[in-house]
């Protein structure tokens, strides 16, 4: 950090509420971008102070496509008003399940395409969050120094606090089964993986599971929940196999269309996830813990404050 130039921390409008999380606890206040709609759809962006000389630090998950365009016009104007340092922190990166496209197929692996877009706009440094494929951050030449950030040790600290007892954490497929063993391996208890079949983009079956959940509660762990279609399978084949609770755990909790009816249909009682999709706090199904501190202890490691 250069001397008497404190960072300056922005956020695109999705990340608003995390942003000011990140901010608090690093001490600094979240500077807030001047935003105004036109009436023809056309959005003005205006940064509220200089940047000339400061490193900035932006905070902006993309769960949509306009998230996405805003964070590459902050980038972009961040270049412009000749900012020290550009350095992005993605709690949340939309596309990241489209990271390959099939032969001969004409599909846009949008996790690529859209990660390089981000990548052209010259950041010094961009951190994502619990991806669901690293080969995104792949997408680039060499020249943006990039982390990928667990919550592993977040997540763990949080199940403690719930003093489960018999736990036994569940994967959804053997993709995901090294994380949730990393997991386990801090919780000190033992873990399994269902067997996933995808038959078509969206469609999986979850096949038979061990009796390693059998008189145990269960936690199916994933990096996400979207519609929820392999984890309610998931919880069919845990109490076939004699789990005595199944609870659900997810990084990402994008829980899409009917996906919170469809988990209380199924008789779950709590969803585990964090606040790094917009929006998530905790309800009545919902518990929540932030991914704040684990943000802001990065940037202040990165930006050297202290």
């Amino acid at each position: 950090m250069q001397e008497g130039r404190e960072p300056i921390i922005i956020a695109n409008q999705a990340s608003q509420e995390l942003a000011g999380k990140v901010a608090s606890l690093m001490g600094l206040e979240l500077s807030a971008m001047w935003i105004r709609e036109f009436a023809d759809g056309e959005i003005y962006h205006a940064f509220p102070r200089s940047l000339r000389g400061h490193d900035l630090a932006i905070i902006a998950a993309t769960p949509d496509d306009a998230s996405h365009m805003e964070l590459l016009d902050l980038l972009a104007g961040a270049r412009y008003w000749n900012a020290r340092s550009v350095n992005v922190v993605i709690p949340y990166l939309g596309y990241s399940t489209m990271e390959r496209a099939k032969p001969d197929s004409g599909e846009i692996p949008k996790g690529i395409t859209r990660t390089r877009q981000l990548f052209r706009a010259r950041p010094d440094y961009v951190a994502f969050l619990d991806l669901h494929s690293e080969a995104v951050m792949h997408a680039h030449t060499g020249e943006v120094r990039i982390r990928h950030l667990w919550t592993e040790r977040m997540a763990a600290a949080y199940i403690r606090q719930l003093g489960l007892q018999d736990l036994v954490l569940v994967s959804p497929d053997y993709g995901f089964s090294k994380r949730v063993g990393r997991l386990a391996g801090l919780l000190d208890c033992p873990h399994t993986a269902a067997n996933k079949d995808r038959y078509d983009r969206d469609k999986t079956i979850v096949g038979q599971l061990s009796s390693a959940v059998k008189g145990r509660t269960a936690l199916i762990c994933d990096d996400m929940i979207r519609t929820g279609g392999s984890m309610l399978q998931t919880i069919d084949r845990c109490r076939e196999a004699g789990a005595t609770d199944v609870l659900v755990m997810a990084t990402h909790l994008v829980l899409a269309g009917d996906a919170r009816a469809r988990f209380r249909d199924k008789g779950i009682r709590c969803i585990l996830g964090t606040d790094s999709y917009p929006g998530r706090r905790n309800d009545e199904l919902v518990r929540v813990f932030s991914v704040a501190p684990l943000i802001a202890g990065e940037l202040a490691a990165y930006l050297d404050i202290g």
